[in-house]
Order: C-alpha cells, then structure tokens, then sequence
C-alpha cells in the first residue's frame, strides 16, 4: 500500500467524522474498513484517530447537538497560509465559519462555507500532514461536490485553493470538472441543479475505496447502516451511497 507524505496544496489532505455517538462510530467504521482508532487525548477534546495499516485515514469528534448540525463527514483542503486562506473565502463571496485556530503543533484549522453553500476544511499542515494512504481498499479515494452553481463554485476554488481544473463534461446532462486531469485528479464538482433536492444545501461527499461494493454494503447494512443509494456499475466503478449507524452519508467506490 502507497503511502502518502503531503498532500499538494488545494487539493483534500484530510477528512474527519462528526458524530453524535463516536463508540458507535469507531465499531462501525472499524468493523467495516479494518480501521484502528485512538483518543487523540483530553487536550485535544475527545478527538479520535483512525488509522489503516498504521497510517492515518480519518479523524472523529462528537456532535453534542449544541450546533444543531447533522451528523456528517467535513474534508479539508491543504493550503500554505489558513489565514490567508480564510480571508481569501471572505474575498469570493464565502463565508467563514471557523476563524483559523492553531492545533498545537499539528497544523492550523479553519472552517468555511462556499458561495454555494457547501461547507469545506482548511488545513495548514504542521506536524500532522494528513491521511497518509489514498486510493486503496480500506481508504480515502474521492472527494465531491454537488452543486446548483458550478460555474461559482469552480471559480471560487480556482481563486482561493489555486485549483488548475479540467472540464470532464460540459452539458446540462453532465457538467462536471475537476482539480487536475486524469488520473491525476484528486476532487471534482458537480453541478447537481437536475438532481438535488429542494431543500438539500450543496455539499461536499467522499468515497472510500473497496474491493467489492455489494459485499461492503451488505456488511454496513448488517451493522446498521442505511442504503441512500444502491450498487450502480459506472464509467468510474461501482459506486454506492451509504448513512451510517448515526446517519452520516458516505460513499463507495470499487
């Protein structure tokens, strides 16, 4: 298995779990991808680490339901400055949710909200680089977001993560671009204006590798999770949508 030192800049370095019962979580995601976890100590809030393989994949904190937030997973994009970073969002018509904040020595964090709606992470690598595998079974492999404003939302990221795009596809059936080309790319946007429900803000998703789809959604579902959407076969694998035990939705990608 690769591993993986630092994640270019602009493109997702991390991604961690808000989750309002995290024991339930460490089972469910431990049973179902092989991860390990560990507290990352009292200092840091109750903060848990996943890891696979001994590098890390995910991270985990509790939802006290005090921010009236569901459930759900956050990725976060590496950037040089998160200062800089957080007053470019201000700059292009985001919004920023959490002012940056040193994490000891591990990097520095901040939270913001895209034009369109959809909440990102913003992460100044210190210490702590990020998940250290991608792209294999058991890990990280795609990051998403829907959108009903490509056009901003493209922009946006080319003028605040300095993202060098590729046009993927360019009609009201399937509008779709993203950071890098090819098999080098990393993320991609959506515009979701045909498909989206109302009521259903624009957001960000990840897709975790595995070797078989159906066999990884019967295993979720027997521990509790919930089928959004089944086993589909398309031009880039198999792909599955999942909530789990607590309801945050994630995906798969065999």
């Amino acid at each position: 298995m690769p591993l993986r030192d630092t994640a270019p800049l602009g493109a997702p370095c991390w991604i961690d779990l808000f989750t309002s019962d995290p024991d339930t979580s460490r089972a469910f995601y431990g049973d179902l991808f092989g991860w390990t976890s560990e507290d990352a100590g009292p200092e840091f809030g109750g903060y848990i680490n996943f890891s696979y393989n001994g590098a890390y994949v995910a991270g985990a904190m509790r939802n006290d339901g005090s921010q009236g937030t569901p459930d759900g997973w956050t990725i976060y994009l590496a950037v040089a400055d998160a200062k800089e970073t957080a007053d470019a969002v201000a700059a292009h018509g985001g919004q920023v949710v959490v002012p940056p904040m040193d994490v000891a020595d591990l990097g520095t964090l901040a939270v913001a909200a895209d034009p369109t709606g959809a909440i990102i992470g913003i992460w100044q690598p210190g210490t702590h680089q990020g998940f250290g595998v991608l792209a294999e079974p058991g890990a990280p492999a795609w990051f998403e977001l829907h959108t009903r404003d490509h056009e901003g939302a493209v922009r946006f990221y080319q003028e605040v993560f300095g993202w060098e795009t590729s046009v993927v596809g360019d009609s009201d059936e399937f509008r779709y671009t993203t950071l890098g080309e090819g098999e080098d790319a990393t993320a991609g946007i959506m515009d979701a204006t045909a498909f989206l429900p109302e009521g259903v803000p624009a957001h960000w998703s990840v897709y975790f590798n595995v070797a078989d789809a159906d066999a990884t959604v019967a295993r979720a579902v027997a521990a509790g999770a919930t089928v959004v959407d089944p086993p589909m076969d398309t031009p880039y694998g198999r792909l599955a949508t999942l909530a789990d035990p607590t309801g945050a939705r994630f995906k798969l990608q065999a």
